[in-house]
């Protein structure tokens, strides 16, 4: 599919396939490190850019979820998941293509995709950062999260979205 948001360049959206993965992991990496600073401290930080070292997590995402690419001029400019039709797991914008319609779009795909197996309420853990997006698109909080990984605290929010 073939999007024009506020954006000059037209955007595609496709199925990641395996070959994407590096692309993937290097935009997962840079968006947490630039655009996540003023919301966790550096020590948070590198924990969660460093799941990305997590092969076997990425490669079962993308082989088994559906999992969406936007493109512009053959570039990974975004990314989302949706895992058995109801938890939205990954959902990133390149860091440089920040607040042009881009994760409206993915959002909008990944809800059809719901609707269409029958799923009535969609779920994600979402970051502080990612929180205002969730909340500007109907999602609510269920509930603060405190996870710990690798002695580093880092809060989430465990958010829902009824799709009528």
């Amino acid at each position: 599919m073939i999007y024009e948001p506020l954006l000059q360049d037209p955007l595609t959206l496709r199925q990641a396939v395996l070959t994407d993965l590096d692309e993937i992991k290097e935009l997962f990496t840079a968006t947490i490190t630039t655009i996540c600073t003023n919301d966790y401290t550096p020590e948070q930080i590198a924990v969660w850019a460093s799941t990305v070292e997590n092969s076997h997590r990425w490669y079962d995402a993308v082989a088994g979820q559906l999992f969406l690419l936007a493109e512009m001029d053959d570039k990974i400019v975004g990314f989302a998941s949706l895992d058995n039709s109801t938890y939205i797991d990954f959902m990133y914008v390149h860091k440089d293509y920040q607040r042009q319609g881009i994760a409206e779009i993915l959002m909008e795909e990944l809800e059809i995709e719901a609707r269409d197996f029958g799923t009535i309420t969609l779920t994600s853990d979402v970051s502080k950062t990612a929180r205002p997006f969730f909340e500007r698109i109907g999602f609510e909080v269920v509930t603060e999260q405190l996870n710990l990984r690798r002695g580093v605290e880092i809060v989430n929010y465990k958010m829902s979205k009824a799709l009528l």
